[in-house]
């Protein structure tokens, strides 16, 4: 009991004239690399249930107990133990002292405590004057204007500068600062960090690597910088703009952060294997990114070091998981084309082709929308009882077919003809004026025959069956047919 006060006594002394210490810099490292292992948040290889990253965990056990253990000259007792082949230092072993008689602070990883503003200054050079301060250092001498306006150039463009015409009076760069962030290089510059993070790429990666077109997401991105997009808006419509109320075409597009991920496209693969793959792919780039963590080791277990669990990611996975995607591309598609779900963007010129056409439909429909209920149906009636004028063709010349057709009168006379396919070439006069339709009469002078016809077509004119019964003669199929059978008194139309 003697010594045990004479030792705390005298950690009280020797530490009297020290500067307090942090939890983080200076007792984390020694725990984590020689504790941690047998006494950390790993439950599969602690040992007598004993954290000593918790501190509920170490006040319950005695802080004292933890510096006999790494004290003490029985090698039973001693912390880290002999097999573990690490050994503290007599100034860890100091530190840990110090800490303990401090108060035993613990502090939450460095990453999840929020920063704190300095009491005075606030800019990088606060913090690298006070540094050099520390170390009785001098800054180096202010650069010259024009070697500050190149390094502005090329840090802030990527280029080096080139129009600097305007700059009469180098002594002020604010105008030369405003320039440089109103070139549309600044956002290209900007963009290709973010698009390394995001794993753009031109291709899919995988077997054949073919061809994707995700440049308009790129090209987003290089917008979003040129128009310094708010952070927290630059990050929901990467993540979820399509779920935006009333999302534009640009929050879609957005949204393919999330399709850089590599595609397979190979037949022989397990679709659903490559689907969790894309989806865990999602999760560890949504935390690397935007949390500045690793969530690769929760997707097999609890995270070791980091307050993340298993359950974490496959709930964060799940929210990835609700996009309408097959595990595996299309092989037979051909190059350049995205794998679904995909949108089609308009094209300027295709735009303006399809400006123009609904200016020409817009007197048609604005009639249309004249037409009250009451007038259509008697235009309808009308149009369906009113008398058609069918105009006879007058045929001049037949050819084709196992026994040549024959010209009588205004009708062409076609004998029997095998049942292979046969070619009848009809060339008539057409009547003047307007041709809406076309009605071909058969009659037949034997007891009974049957016409069977596979193809119509007249010159490059596309028709339009009425009948459906013979729509197959219009399908530009020899395979389909359509079948009139005739007898002498009763002849058909079609």
């Amino acid at each position: 009991m003697t010594l045990l006060r004479a030792s705390v006594l005298s950690i009280t002394l020797s530490t009297a004239s020290a500067a307090e210490l942090s939890f983080n810099r200076d007792i984390r490292p020694i725990l984590s690399d020689n504790c941690f292992y047998c006494h950390g948040p790993d439950k599969n290889h602690r040992k007598g249930d004993l954290r000593l990253d918790v501190r509920e965990e170490l006040i319950k056990l005695g802080p004292q107990t933890l510096i006999e253990r790494i004290t003490t000259t029985d090698s039973d007792d001693l912390m880290p133990p002999a097999e573990s082949h690490k050994k503290l230092s007599p100034n860890q072993k100091d530190k840990l002292k110090q800490w303990i008689a401090e108060g035993t602070k613990y502090e939450p990883h460095w990453a999840f405590v929020p920063p704190v503003k300095p009491k005075s200054g606030n800019s990088i050079d606060d913090f690298v004057q006070a540094e050099l301060k520390k170390h009785g250092l001098q800054p180096a001498p202010k650069a010259s204007r024009e070697t500050l306006i190149r390094r502005l150039s090329l840090d802030l463009t990527g280029l080096p500068p080139s129009d600097l015409s305007d700059l009469s009076d180098l002594s002020d760069l604010s105008h030369y600062i405003d320039k440089v962030l109103r070139s549309p290089h600044y956002g290209e510059h900007m963009a290709v960090s973010w698009l390394d993070a995001a794993r753009f790429a031109d291709t899919n990666g995988y077997q054949v690597d073919r061809d994707r077109e995700l440049w308009p997401w790129r090209d987003w991105v290089i917008k979003a910088f040129n128009a310094n997009m708010p952070f927290d808006q630059f990050t929901i419509e990467q993540l979820a703009g399509d779920l935006l109320p009333g999302a534009t075409l640009d929050q879609k597009i957005a949204t393919g952060f999330h399709r850089n991920h590599m595609f397979n496209e190979e037949g022989g693969i397990i679709a659903e294997e490559f689907l969790a793959e894309y989806t865990a792919d999602r999760v560890e780039t949504t935390a690397a990114v935007w949390m500045g963590q690793t969530f690769n080791c929760c997707r097999c277990h609890d995270h070791k070091f980091d307050p993340f669990t298993a359950k974490d990611f496959y709930a964060m996975k799940a929210f990835f998981h609700n996009v309408p995607e097959k595990g595996v591309g299309i092989y037979g598609n051909p190059v350049r084309t995205n794998a679904p779900p995909f949108m089609k963007l308009p094209a300027p010129e295709l735009e303006a082709k399809i400006t123009a056409l609904n200016a020409k439909l817009k007197p048609v429909e604005d009639k249309l929308k004249g037409l009250a209920a009451g007038d259509l149906e008697p235009w309808a009636k009308k149009l369906a009882t009113a008398k058609i004028d069918w105009q006879p063709l007058e045929p001049l010349k037949a050819t084709g077919g196992d026994n040549p057709p024959q010209i009588t009168d205004k009708a062409v006379l076609i004998g029997p003809q095998e049942t292979r396919a046969n070619n009848i070439v009809i060339k008539a006069k057409l009547p003047a004026g307007k041709i809406t339709a076309m009605r071909l009469e058969c009659s037949t002078t034997a007891p009974s025959a049957s016409f069977q016809w596979s193809e119509l077509k007249v010159g490059k004119t596309k028709l339009h069956a009425i009948d459906a019964t013979h729509v197959n003669v219009l399908d530009s199929d020899r395979k389909t047919k359509s079948v009139l059978s005739v007898a002498p008194n009763k002849p058909v139309q079609a």
